[in-house]
Protein backbone atom coordinates (compact mmCIF):
# COMPACT_ATOMS: atom_id res chain seq x y z
CA UNK A 1 0.00 0.00 0.00
CA UNK A 2 1.28 3.40 -1.07
CA UNK A 3 4.06 1.59 -3.21
CA UNK A 4 5.54 4.24 -5.79
CA UNK A 5 7.42 1.14 -7.32
CA UNK A 6 10.79 3.03 -6.61
CA UNK A 7 13.12 0.06 -5.13
CA UNK A 8 16.13 2.29 -4.75
CA UNK A 9 15.00 4.05 -2.06
CA UNK A 10 12.97 1.65 -0.16
CA UNK A 11 13.36 -0.16 3.49
CA UNK A 12 10.55 -2.75 2.99
CA UNK A 13 10.98 -6.25 2.79
CA UNK A 14 8.37 -7.18 0.42
CA UNK A 15 10.89 -8.81 -1.71
CA UNK A 16 9.43 -6.53 -5.17
CA UNK A 17 13.58 -5.69 -4.77
CA UNK A 18 14.30 -8.42 -7.21
CA UNK A 19 15.00 -8.49 -10.69
CA UNK A 20 11.50 -9.46 -12.65
CA UNK A 21 13.04 -8.99 -16.22
CA UNK A 22 11.84 -12.07 -17.99
CA UNK A 23 15.10 -14.32 -20.09
CA UNK A 24 15.11 -14.14 -23.09
CA UNK A 25 15.20 -16.83 -24.99
CA UNK A 26 18.47 -18.07 -25.21
CA UNK A 27 19.28 -18.54 -29.09
CA UNK A 28 18.49 -14.59 -29.29
CA UNK A 29 20.16 -11.34 -29.22
CA UNK A 30 18.75 -8.28 -28.62
CA UNK A 31 21.10 -5.01 -28.30
CA UNK A 32 18.38 -2.42 -27.57
CA UNK A 33 15.28 -2.48 -26.39
CA UNK A 34 12.76 0.93 -26.66
CA UNK A 35 8.99 0.92 -25.73
CA UNK A 36 6.87 3.65 -27.65
CA UNK A 37 4.08 4.43 -25.56
CA UNK A 38 0.78 6.95 -25.35
CA UNK A 39 -1.59 7.93 -23.10
CA UNK A 40 -4.24 7.57 -24.88
CA UNK A 41 -5.38 5.70 -28.66
CA UNK A 42 -5.33 7.14 -32.01
CA UNK A 43 -2.66 9.74 -31.63
CA UNK A 44 -0.46 7.22 -34.32
CA UNK A 45 1.73 5.40 -31.75
CA UNK A 46 2.00 2.51 -33.91
CA UNK A 47 3.10 4.59 -36.67
CA UNK A 48 5.19 6.02 -35.32
CA UNK A 49 6.97 2.77 -33.74
CA UNK A 50 7.02 1.71 -38.26
CA UNK A 51 8.38 4.57 -38.95
CA UNK A 52 11.31 4.58 -36.83
CA UNK A 53 12.12 0.90 -37.55
CA UNK A 54 12.12 1.68 -40.82
CA UNK A 55 14.67 4.39 -40.77
CA UNK A 56 16.56 2.53 -38.54
CA UNK A 57 16.38 -0.72 -40.91
CA UNK A 58 17.53 1.84 -43.85
CA UNK A 59 20.78 2.77 -41.90
CA UNK A 60 21.17 -0.78 -42.04
CA UNK A 61 20.75 -1.65 -38.57
CA UNK A 62 18.88 -5.17 -37.35
CA UNK A 63 15.50 -3.94 -36.60
CA UNK A 64 12.41 -6.05 -34.85
CA UNK A 65 9.35 -4.73 -33.70
CA UNK A 66 7.46 -6.58 -30.69
CA UNK A 67 3.74 -5.96 -31.27
CA UNK A 68 2.15 -5.75 -27.65
CA UNK A 69 -0.95 -4.19 -28.22
CA UNK A 70 -2.76 -7.58 -27.89
CA UNK A 71 -6.12 -6.92 -28.49
CA UNK A 72 -5.49 -4.31 -31.28
CA UNK A 73 -2.68 -5.07 -32.69
CA UNK A 74 -1.65 -3.12 -36.24
CA UNK A 75 1.91 -3.64 -36.73
CA UNK A 76 1.49 -6.69 -39.24
CA UNK A 77 -1.16 -4.42 -41.58
CA UNK A 78 1.79 -1.67 -41.67
CA UNK A 79 3.88 -3.95 -43.48
CA UNK A 80 1.32 -5.69 -45.71
CA UNK A 81 2.12 -8.93 -43.78
CA UNK A 82 -0.81 -12.03 -43.52
CA UNK A 83 1.57 -14.90 -43.65
CA UNK A 84 1.38 -16.67 -40.02
CA UNK A 85 4.35 -17.62 -38.21
CA UNK A 86 5.69 -20.48 -38.16
CA UNK A 87 8.01 -22.52 -34.98
CA UNK A 88 10.91 -24.63 -34.68
CA UNK A 89 12.76 -26.46 -32.04
CA UNK A 90 14.34 -23.42 -31.25
CA UNK A 91 11.46 -21.09 -30.33
CA UNK A 92 8.57 -19.24 -32.38
CA UNK A 93 10.22 -17.68 -35.73
CA UNK A 94 8.81 -14.14 -36.64
CA UNK A 95 7.87 -12.71 -39.50
CA UNK A 96 10.22 -11.00 -41.46
CA UNK A 97 9.37 -7.73 -43.74
CA UNK A 98 10.36 -6.99 -47.32
CA UNK A 99 13.31 -5.62 -45.88
CA UNK A 100 14.17 -7.42 -43.39
CA UNK A 101 12.56 -6.20 -40.38
CA UNK A 102 11.39 -8.84 -37.77
CA UNK A 103 8.05 -8.62 -36.69
CA UNK A 104 5.98 -11.05 -33.65
CA UNK A 105 2.09 -9.90 -33.35
CA UNK A 106 -0.96 -11.43 -32.61
CA UNK A 107 -1.99 -11.48 -35.54
CA UNK A 108 0.67 -13.78 -36.86
CA UNK A 109 -0.43 -16.55 -34.60
CA UNK A 110 -4.58 -16.05 -35.07
CA UNK A 111 -6.31 -18.50 -37.48
CA UNK A 112 -8.48 -15.41 -38.83
CA UNK A 113 -6.25 -11.58 -38.35
CA UNK A 114 -9.77 -10.24 -38.00
CA UNK A 115 -10.72 -12.48 -34.87
CA UNK A 116 -11.04 -10.79 -32.04
CA UNK A 117 -8.56 -11.60 -28.60
CA UNK A 118 -11.27 -12.00 -26.37
CA UNK A 119 -8.84 -12.71 -23.39
CA UNK A 120 -8.42 -11.78 -19.54
CA UNK A 121 -5.54 -10.04 -18.15
CA UNK A 122 -3.66 -12.78 -17.38
CA UNK A 123 -3.75 -14.31 -20.67
CA UNK A 124 -2.80 -11.67 -22.36
CA UNK A 125 -0.17 -10.43 -20.13
CA UNK A 126 1.28 -13.83 -20.20
CA UNK A 127 1.24 -13.82 -24.15
CA UNK A 128 3.33 -10.54 -24.05
CA UNK A 129 5.89 -12.05 -22.21
CA UNK A 130 5.88 -14.76 -24.27
CA UNK A 131 6.97 -12.81 -27.24
CA UNK A 132 9.65 -12.20 -25.65
CA UNK A 133 11.02 -15.45 -24.32
CA UNK A 134 9.60 -17.24 -26.95
CA UNK A 135 10.47 -15.69 -30.15
CA UNK A 136 13.85 -16.46 -31.43
CA UNK A 137 15.12 -12.66 -32.28
CA UNK A 138 18.17 -13.20 -34.06
CA UNK A 139 21.00 -10.96 -34.08
CA UNK A 140 18.46 -7.43 -33.05
CA UNK A 141 20.18 -4.70 -32.83
CA UNK A 142 17.15 -2.20 -31.94
CA UNK A 143 13.44 -3.62 -31.10
CA UNK A 144 10.98 -1.60 -30.67
CA UNK A 145 7.51 -2.13 -28.41
CA UNK A 146 4.59 -0.98 -30.03
CA UNK A 147 2.48 -0.63 -26.39
CA UNK A 148 -1.00 -0.15 -26.21
CA UNK A 149 -1.79 2.86 -24.81
CA UNK A 150 -3.25 4.00 -21.11
CA UNK A 151 -1.14 2.69 -17.84
CA UNK A 152 -2.66 -0.12 -17.82
CA UNK A 153 -1.57 -4.53 -17.06
CA UNK A 154 0.87 -4.49 -20.08
CA UNK A 155 2.56 -1.44 -20.02
CA UNK A 156 2.89 -2.64 -16.34
CA UNK A 157 4.11 -5.94 -17.38
CA UNK A 158 6.67 -4.86 -20.25
CA UNK A 159 8.32 -2.49 -17.96
CA UNK A 160 8.71 -4.80 -14.98
CA UNK A 161 9.31 -7.87 -17.63
CA UNK A 162 11.07 -6.83 -20.41
CA UNK A 163 14.53 -4.65 -19.70
CA UNK A 164 13.75 -1.85 -21.94
CA UNK A 165 16.76 1.11 -22.60
CA UNK A 166 13.94 3.37 -22.70
CA UNK A 167 10.43 5.01 -23.39
CA UNK A 168 9.28 7.35 -26.35
CA UNK A 169 5.86 9.08 -25.55
CA UNK A 170 3.66 10.07 -28.99
CA UNK A 171 0.95 12.76 -28.39
CA UNK A 172 -1.07 14.71 -30.38
CA UNK A 173 -0.86 18.46 -29.57
CA UNK A 174 -4.31 19.25 -27.97
CA UNK A 175 -4.27 20.47 -23.89
CA UNK A 176 -6.38 17.42 -23.04
CA UNK A 177 -3.55 14.90 -24.62
CA UNK A 178 -1.12 17.11 -22.94
CA UNK A 179 -2.40 16.14 -19.23
CA UNK A 180 -2.77 12.27 -20.59
CA UNK A 181 0.72 12.36 -21.81
CA UNK A 182 1.77 13.88 -18.46
CA UNK A 183 0.42 10.15 -16.94
CA UNK A 184 2.51 8.04 -19.11
CA UNK A 185 5.60 10.16 -18.53
CA UNK A 186 4.82 9.80 -14.64
CA UNK A 187 4.37 5.79 -14.81
CA UNK A 188 7.70 5.72 -16.33
CA UNK A 189 9.21 7.80 -13.72
CA UNK A 190 7.46 5.59 -11.00
CA UNK A 191 8.64 2.27 -12.51
CA UNK A 192 12.15 3.59 -13.36
CA UNK A 193 12.03 3.36 -17.09
CA UNK A 194 13.91 5.95 -19.05
CA UNK A 195 12.22 8.67 -20.45
CA UNK A 196 14.33 9.02 -24.14
CA UNK A 197 12.18 11.50 -25.73
CA UNK A 198 8.72 12.96 -26.84
CA UNK A 199 6.89 12.77 -30.15
CA UNK A 200 4.35 15.16 -31.39
CA UNK A 201 2.24 13.71 -34.21
CA UNK A 202 -0.18 15.46 -35.94
CA UNK A 203 1.42 18.57 -35.18
CA UNK A 204 0.77 21.04 -38.29
CA UNK A 205 -0.23 20.56 -41.36
CA UNK A 206 1.58 21.97 -45.01
CA UNK A 207 -0.73 23.40 -47.55
CA UNK A 208 0.46 22.06 -51.04
CA UNK A 209 -0.25 25.17 -52.20
CA UNK A 210 1.33 28.05 -50.36
CA UNK A 211 3.60 26.17 -47.96
CA UNK A 212 2.17 27.61 -45.15
CA UNK A 213 2.06 25.33 -41.93
CA UNK A 214 -1.59 25.49 -40.41
CA UNK A 215 -2.04 24.23 -36.56
CA UNK A 216 -4.79 21.85 -36.91
CA UNK A 217 -5.65 21.04 -33.33
CA UNK A 218 -4.25 24.00 -32.17
CA UNK A 219 -1.26 25.06 -30.18
CA UNK A 220 0.93 22.86 -29.29
CA UNK A 221 2.27 22.08 -25.77
CA UNK A 222 4.73 19.07 -26.34
CA UNK A 223 7.79 21.41 -25.75
CA UNK A 224 6.38 22.50 -22.10
CA UNK A 225 5.74 19.24 -20.98
CA UNK A 226 9.47 17.87 -22.23
CA UNK A 227 11.09 21.03 -20.13
CA UNK A 228 8.91 20.01 -17.33
CA UNK A 229 10.06 16.52 -17.10
CA UNK A 230 14.08 17.23 -18.18
CA UNK A 231 13.48 15.56 -21.49
CA UNK A 232 13.38 16.71 -25.32
CA UNK A 233 10.84 16.32 -28.14
CA UNK A 234 12.52 14.45 -30.65
CA UNK A 235 10.32 15.05 -33.41
CA UNK A 236 7.63 16.97 -34.44
CA UNK A 237 5.74 15.61 -37.24
CA UNK A 238 3.18 16.85 -39.76
CA UNK A 239 -0.21 15.57 -41.39
CA UNK A 240 0.45 13.71 -44.36
CA UNK A 241 -1.94 12.24 -46.11
CA UNK A 242 0.99 10.01 -48.22
CA UNK A 243 2.77 8.74 -44.70
CA UNK A 244 -0.91 7.75 -43.69
CA UNK A 245 -1.15 6.38 -47.12
CA UNK A 246 1.49 4.10 -47.47
CA UNK A 247 0.91 2.80 -43.81
CA UNK A 248 -3.11 2.39 -44.89
CA UNK A 249 -1.80 -0.07 -48.02
CA UNK A 250 0.52 -1.94 -45.74
CA UNK A 251 3.67 -0.79 -47.28
CA UNK A 252 5.32 1.63 -44.66
CA UNK A 253 8.26 0.56 -46.34
CA UNK A 254 7.69 2.61 -49.25
CA UNK A 255 7.67 5.67 -47.78
CA UNK A 256 10.81 8.15 -48.55
CA UNK A 257 10.04 10.98 -46.26
CA UNK A 258 13.10 11.74 -43.25
CA UNK A 259 10.24 12.94 -40.68
CA UNK A 260 12.19 10.49 -38.54
CA UNK A 261 15.90 11.23 -39.45
CA UNK A 262 16.64 13.31 -36.83
CA UNK A 263 14.97 11.31 -33.80
CA UNK A 264 16.98 8.45 -34.71
CA UNK A 265 20.22 10.07 -35.17
CA UNK A 266 19.40 11.28 -31.25
CA UNK A 267 17.94 7.68 -30.21
CA UNK A 268 21.38 5.83 -31.48
CA UNK A 269 23.46 8.52 -30.39
CA UNK A 270 21.67 8.48 -26.60
CA UNK A 271 21.64 4.53 -26.41
CA UNK A 272 25.38 4.12 -27.46
CA UNK A 273 27.41 6.83 -25.44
Amino acid sequence: MGCNHDCSNCSSDCGSQQDLHEELNPHSSVKHVIGVVSGKGGVGKSMVTSNLAVTFNRWGKSVAILDADITGPSIPKAFGITKKCMGSELGILPAVTETGIKLMSINLLLKDETDPVVWRAPMIVGTVKQFWTDVVWNDVDYMFVDLPPGTGDIPLTVFQSIPLDGIIVVASPQELVGMIVEKAVKMAEMMNVPLLGLVENMSYYVCPDCGKKHSVFGDSHIDEIAEKYGTKVIAKLPIDPELAKRVDEGRAEMFEGDYFNEAAEYLEEKLNN
